[in-house]
Order: structure tokens, then sequence, then C-alpha cells
């Protein structure tokens, strides 16, 4: 199971995040979890929201420069090590990661891990067979 990440390019400017994030909240699209990687002239904007579709469709619209891209976000207890299990079962079997980033759910004390791999499909069944559970599109509309 893989989510929809949408990676958004943007010039490193004062205010361009506020105006991307503020054409999400005028569309009613939540942002669910999002990092930022920047140089000295553009950022790259990674963000899971809970409609991928239609904030496609309104960057689209407004011709922001945008991305999809599968990932695997992952359940883990919130606690000291629990980073550390997921990912010794990922190093366990040859599993690497090119990026992560994560988020505190607010309903539950487990924190959602989000991951970028080479092959998500082999990603998301080694996980669930070492028993940690991967999260689904439905429930990051839950959120």
């Amino acid at each position: 199971m893989k989510i929809t990440q949408i990676s958004v390019f943007l010039e490193n400017r004062k205010g361009r995040l506020f105006e991307v994030c503020s054409l999400l909240g005028q569309n009613s699209i939540n942002i669910r979890a999002l990092t930022i990687a920047e140089t000295e002239t553009f950022g790259v904007l990674r963000i899971v929201v809970d409609k991928p579709e239609a904030a496609t469709e309104v960057f689209k619209k407004h011709q922001i420069t945008a991305n999809l891209t599968s990932v695997v976000a992952v359940e883990v207890d919130d606690r000291p090590g629990g980073l550390a299990a997921v990912l010794k079962t990922l190093s366990d079997h040859d599993l690497n990661v090119e990026y992560m980033y994560g988020f505190v759910e607010k309903a539950t004390e487990r924190a959602m891990l989000v991951f970028r791999f080479e092959d998500p499909d082999r990603a998301t069944k080694v996980l669930s067979a070492a028993g940690v559970r991967v999260v689904t599109e439905s429930d990051i509309r839950g959120l």
C-alpha cells in the first residue's frame, strides 16, 4: 500500500510557501505531513495531503510545478527506539531509504513516518510481513 506525495517546486523567495499553503487552505485541502529541501534559489516542498488529486489540480490551475510520487507511510510506536526498529527491518532486507520525514498523529500515541524507496511495493511487503502497520490513502484522509 502506497500513498501519494506531492513534490512542489518553489522559487526560494519570501512569501512563496505562504502562497502555496494558502491555495491549499482556500480549497479545503489539509496538509498531513510536509518537509522542505532547499537550495539558494529553489526549494522542493514534499507534502502529503488529504486530497492529492484536488491539490494537483489546484497547482496545475495556478501554474505551480508539482509531481506525484508514490511513498510508503507507516505507523510506529511514538517512543525511543520506534524508528530504529523499522530501520532495522529495512536494513535486514537490504532496502535503502532515499529520504524520509515524520509526523505525530493527533488521535493516538503513534508517530507516522513517510519513506521514499526505489521499490515501494517491495518495501510495503517487507514492512507488512514484519508487523509494521502500513498507512493507506484512506487513513490519511481520515486524519
